[in-house]
C-alpha cells in the first residue's frame, strides 16, 4: 500500500479525495489531513485502505468507519472495499499535515 504522499494512479488519488470528505467530528478536520490514513491501494475492482484513529478508545470510531465505507462505496460503487484498522504505528499529532496544524492554531 502507498502512503497518501506516494499516490500516482487516478484511482488512488480518487480514493484520497473521497476520504477527504470524511470529517473527524471531534476535531473538525478531514481524516486524510489528520494523518489517519496510513495506506491506499486502488484499482477498478478493489479499494483497500489502512487507517487508524487518534486513540483506540475513540468514541467516534464506528461512526468514522461507517462514513469511510459510505464514501468509498459512493465513489467506487462496483469495487470491493477493504478497510483495515491498524494501531501501528501509533498515531500522533506529528502526523497532521502542516496546513491542518496551522488551521488548528498549532505551530
Amino acid at each position: 500500500m502507498k502512503t497518501c504522499n506516494e499516490l500516482t494512479s487516478p484511482q488512488e488519488i480518487a480514493v484520497r479525495e473521497a476520504l477527504k470528505k470524511v470529517i473527524d467530528p471531534e476535531i473538525g478536520e478531514n481524516i486524510v489531513d489528520l494523518g489517519l490514513i496510513y495506506g491506499i491501494e486502488a484499482s477498478d475492482v478493489e479499494v483497500g485502505i489502512r487507517m487508524t484513529m487518534t486513540s483506540p478508545a475513540c468514541p467516534m470510531g464506528e461512526m468514522l468507519l461507517d462514513e469511510v465505507h459510505a464514501e468509498l462505496v459512493h465513489a467506487f460503487p462496483d469495487a470491493e472495499i477493504d478497510i483495515q484498522m491498524v494501531w501501528e504505528p501509533v498515531w500522533s499529532p506529528d502526523m497532521i499535515s502542516a496546513e491542518t496544524k496551522k488551521s488548528l492554531g498549532w505551530k
